[in-house]
């Protein structure tokens, strides 16, 4: 029968679905490694992988789409803290030093209550009963300044005071806590920064041969009867124009040409370099550049180090300059570089990565701003260890006037082989102030920032920047035949864009487009998710021209990936093995942070930022695709035994545990959230 107009009006509409069938979904078991592979998840054999109960009315995914279960992802969550006014903050630190807990430092070294000078005017407590009722019971171990010349330096307030002899305490003798460590700030040098009286004569030479420092001003300050004060330039005496540049006013080129020509003895700081700057007597011993020094610091007078006359007239006198080709260099060819890691890349993890193999390491990226400030925190970056033969130090910032002066800042003040000036740093605070990353948007004024820095300082400088700032706009590769001329001794590159953060795969063809177009004069190193043996000789091999690769994140989650780098070869590390390294960094940052209460939760807070990123490696017995690469998500698997199991772990209250096996019970009420939140993968933002 025949169907006409008005049955088919008449009649149901038929239906048409609005949303396609649901799927079932794969689960980390039903996957094949290539699968898995694909996903970007780590190909765990089936025989370990745990099997994930699914918690309803989450969204909270895991990498294989199950669900994770609450106790893994709430205690990793950052906790809301109340705000609190400046003053009350300030009231309560004031409260806190007066309390028992914080016992006297004096009154601690030497047992006794009346040996502070300060008496009764001192900030914090001498009760010593009072000290010892509350303190915390001790660590097991022994004292990490066991075998060093002289008591502990924390006495009573040590944590491992049942391994102190009665005679180290009574002595009050301290061993000084800093013996193997150097480029500390010294207390007269902070506070000419203070009041902004600190002379920077051959940064503002050089600025002002460039055209940086902008026409003079015809303004005249009041004249002092303090001739000191009168051949000072202060760090704020310029302002800038349109183009970000520094205007001096005449006061200040004149006091630059004062200084410039005056090496009299009344210098407040003298132009010296490599000397130690701890405030207590010490020496350092150790192994710099491969020959041997010994360092001694200034006694209580301030009378000067002893050294050679003629080192010293020949480094005093600034008639003589160096040119750029008689610059010491660093050879960075096939040497395993440690890139300097915000939070994390701190001394003690340093040290670890030295002892496994790093032939390079790097400070943690120092704001020059902060540093000009005199700013204590910023100025802990620039710490070096003895054992640290070749060290270089990051810094920041937007403009070449801040920049020079912090290199030459650094350079009198500090012992280092090398600055490294960052310009890949992709957080949104860096990048704001026109620093980081914003200034590969700008090459004017990258092109000043390193000609500024590189003729005001005898050292190398180096560069470390990313491929552009937004995606195939403004590459690095326009600009990398000039950076050599700019100054620049070593250029390292990022193989990812400021745009694209860690969400990417770090593009390495354009790294090596880039080192092809390098002149010879310049070192170009690659960077991006080195993660393995084979990566590294797979770089080097593709394009022999590249100097290096540095190592980063990798570095994180398996610093031993030096050895297995040095010996060519994958380690199956074991969980004894893992914990025993974790045992070194807990002994360094003791050593670093202190033995005291203090100290002893400062480790710990760097331990657990340190354990949000090595939960990321999967033992290499327990995969079926070697070797893990650092994009892939670790799916929840059993491991070979109870400590492996409990390494694997992405709550930050297994972490908890861990640091509890090397540090004892955690505080009452301590709460800890990772910093770069690592375990989101794609949203690290360690410049």
């Amino acid at each position: 029968m025949e169907e006409t107009a008005t049955d088919l009006i008449v009649g149901e509409p038929p239906k048409i679905p609005t949303e396609p069938p649901q799927l079932p979904r794969k689960s980390v078991l039903d996957m094949s490694a290539d699968e898995l592979v694909a996903k970007s998840i780590v190909p765990v054999k089936k025989e370990y992988i745990c099997p994930v109960p699914i918690r309803l009315g989450s969204d909270n995914n895991g990498p294989s789409g199950d669900a994770v279960p609450a106790s893994t992802t709430a205690s990793a969550r950052p906790v809301s803290k109340e705000k609190k006014s400046k003053r009350q903050l300030k009231r309560e630190r004031n409260q806190e030093k007066q309390s028992t807990r914080n016992l006297c430092p004096m009154v601690a070294k030497t047992g006794k209550a009346d040996s502070c000078p300060y008496n009764d005017k001192c900030r914090f407590s001498h009760d010593i009963e009072a000290f010892k009722d509350q303190k915390p019971a001790d660590l097991e171990g022994n004292c990490p300044f066991d075998g060093d010349e002289g008591p502990c330096p924390y006495g009573l307030g040590c944590r491992f005071l049942g391994t102190h002899t009665i005679t180290d305490v009574a002595s009050g003798i301290s061993n000084g806590n800093k013996n193997s460590e150097i480029n500390g700030l010294k207390k007269d040098v902070q506070r000419l920064l203070w009041k902004n009286k600190m002379k920077f004569p051959k940064a503002d030479a050089e600025l002002k041969v460039l055209g940086l420092m902008g026409p003079t001003k015809s303004k005249k300050t009041p004249s002092s009867n303090n001739e000191e004060e009168n051949q000072t330039v202060s760090n704020d005496s310029h302002v800038t124009n349109e183009n970000g540049c520094c205007e001096m006013n005449e006061c200040s080129l004149e006091a630059t040409e004062k200084a410039e020509g005056n090496n009299s003895g009344d210098d407040p700081r003298p132009q010296k370099r490599g000397k130690p700057l701890n405030d207590q007597t010490s020496e350092v011993i150790g192994e710099i550049n491969g020959s041997s020094y010994e360092v001694k610091d200034v006694d209580t007078s301030g009378e000067q180090l002893e050294s050679n006359p003629t080192t010293d007239q020949i480094e005093s006198d600034k008639t003589l300059k160096l040119h750029p080709r008689e610059k010491k260099l660093i050879d960075f060819k096939d040497k395993l570089y440690l890139a300097p890691l915000t939070t994390v890349g701190n001394l003690p993890f340093r040290r670890v990565c030295k002892a496994l193999g790093a032939d390079i390491t790097c400070g943690e990226m120092a704001m020059c701003t902060n540093l000009l400030q005199g700013q204590a925190a910023e100025w802990a970056l620039l710490r070096r260890h003895v054992s640290e033969d070749i060290f270089g130090v990051q810094i920041c910032g937007a403009y070449p006037d801040t920049v020079a002066r912090a290199c030459e800042l650094i350079e009198q003040e500090c012992r280092v082989d090398f600055i490294d000036i960052n310009m890949g740093c992709p957080i949104d605070l860096v990048v704001n102030k026109g620093a980081g990353s914003a200034l590969l948007s700008k090459p004017m004024r990258m092109k000043n920032v390193i000609q500024a820095a590189s003729s005001t300082v005898d050292i190398p400088i180096t560069i470390k920047a990313r491929t552009s700032y937004y995606e195939g706009r403004s590459r690095i590769d326009s600009v990398i035949a000039n950076v050599a001329e700019w100054g620049a001794s070593a250029l390292t590159i990022h193989g990812r864009s400021r745009q694209q953060r860690y969400t990417k795969q770090p593009d390495w063809d354009y790294v090596y487009e880039c080192t092809k177009k390098a002149p010879q004069s310049l070192q170009v190193l690659g960077n991006g998710d080195i993660f393995s043996f084979s990566d590294w000789k797979t770089h080097k091999s593709d394009c022999p021209q590249l100097s290096s690769c540095m190592i980063a994140r990798g570095a994180l989650v398996k610093p031993w990936l030096f050895t297995e780098i040095k010996e060519q070869r994958d380690w199956d590390i074991s969980s004894g093995e893992r914990l025993d390294i974790f045992k070194d960094y807990v002994r360094f940052g003791l050593q670093h942070w202190g033995s005291d209460t203090k100290g002893v939760e400062t480790t710990r807070h760097f331990l657990l930022e340190w354990l949000s990123y090595t939960y990321r490696y999967v033992p290499f017995g327990l995969l079926e695709v070697i070797p893990q690469k650092l994009n892939w998500r670790p799916p929840a698997y059993f491991g070979r035994d109870d400590l492996e199991t409990l390494m694997a772990s992405e709550s930050a209250a297994d972490w908890i545990k861990i640091s509890e096996m090397l540090l004892g019970k955690v505080p009452d009420g301590f709460v800890f959230s990772p910093k770069h939140k690592s375990n989101a993968f794609d949203k690290a933002e360690n410049g």
